[in-house]
C-alpha cells in the first residue's frame, strides 16, 4: 500500500500534566497508581509515543484518560462513537491537562483490544455503509487478527492522531512486522500515535521515546533497556536453562 509523505507536521498532542487541585481522593485508584501519583508531566513524542510496564501500572488508565479529553469514546472508536457496554473509566480524564498544538489533526481512533468486540458489533448496528471504512468485510466475519489488521491497514488516514491500547493483543509475530511498516508509512502521512504494548517487537520502532511505568513512576527508557526486551533476548538465547529455573530442576529416575 504506497503511502505519500506528509506535508504537514505534527504533534498534535505536546504533553499532559496532572492537576493535583482537581484530585478528589488521592488515595483511590487510579490516583493511588505510583505511576499516576508521581505523575506531573507526560511528553509525547511527535510521531510515536510508546508506554509499557507490567500489568496494573497504568498505561491503559493513561491511554484512557487522553483519549476522552480528545474526544473518543471510553470504550474505542473514533468521536461519533457513543456505545457503553459498561460505564467503567476512570476519572483521571477530569484531574489532566493537555498541551496540544495549533494544527488540528485531521482524524483521531482509539483502539481498545479488551472491548474491540464491542466495537465490532456496534459498527454492524450503524450504518451498513461505514464497514467500507474497515475494508468492506464485517469484522465479525474475520479471525480477531484479521479484523485488527483490517483496521489498521483500512481505517486511519493521513494527519490522524491515533492512540491504540495493546495493539498486538490479536496479531501473530509475522502481523507485528507487518504493523510495524504500517505504522511507518502513517507516520510519514504525518500521523501521531501513542501506544500501550507488550510487545517488544511493536516498540523497537525507532523513531520513538518508549515510557516505562513502574512502581518509581514513569521514566524515558531506551529499548535496549526495557524488561520486554531483557526478558525475551533471555529467553531466546537460553531457552532450555530459563525453562528449567521455571519448571525446576527434573527429578532423579
Amino acid at each position: 500500500m504506497a503511502r505519500k509523505r506528509s506535508s504537514q507536521p505534527g504533534p498534535y498532542l505536546q504533553h499532559l500534566e496532572l492537576i493535583p487541585k482537581l484530585i478528589k481522593d488521592a488515595s483511590v485508584y487510579p490516583f493511588s497508581l505510583p505511576a499516576v501519583r508521581r505523575l506531573q508531566k507526560l511528553v509525547f513524542h511527535p510521531k510515536v509515543t510508546f508506554l509499557v510496564g507490567e500489568n496494573g501500572s497504568g498505561k491503559s488508565t493513561i491511554l484512557e484518560a487522553v483519549a476522552i479529553q480528545m474526544g473518543m469514546n471510553p470504550e474505542g472508536g473514533g468521536r461519533n462513537f457513543n456505545f457503553a457496554t459498561l460505564s467503567s473509566h476512570s476519572t483521571l480524564c477530569d484531574a489532566i491537562r493537555l498541551s496540544k498544538a495549533s494544527n488540528q489533526e485531521g482524524d483521531s481512533y482509539f483502539l481498545r483490544a479488551e472491548s474491540y468486540f464491542n466495537l465490532a458489533t456496534n459498527i454492524e448496528q450503524l450504518d451498513p455503509s461505514i464497514i467500507g471504512f474497515y475494508g468492506g468485510v464485517s469484522l465479525h466475519e474475520q479471525s480477531h487478527g484479521e479484523s485488527f489488521f483490517a483496521l489498521f491497514k483500512n481505517r486511519f488516514r493521513e494527519h490522524g492522531l491515533y492512540l491504540l491500547d495493546e495493539p498486538e493483543a490479536a496479531l501473530s509475530p509475522t502481523r507485528q512486522l507487518e504493523f510495524l511498516a504500517l505504522l511507518h508509512q502513517y507516520v510519514l502521512m504525518g500521523c501521531q500515535f501513542v501506544i500501550a504494548t507488550h510487545s517488544p517487537i511493536i516498540m523497537a520502532y525507532p523513531d520513538a521515546v518508549i515510557h516505562h511505568f513502574g512502581k518509581d513512576g514513569i521514566k524515558e527508557v531506551k529499548y535496549t533497556d526495557t524488561e520486554h526486551y531483557l526478558v525475551t533476548r533471555r529467553f531466546l538465547t537460553h531457552t532450555r536453562s530459563t525453562l528449567e529455573v521455571l519448571m525446576g530442576e527434573p527429578e532423579d529416575s
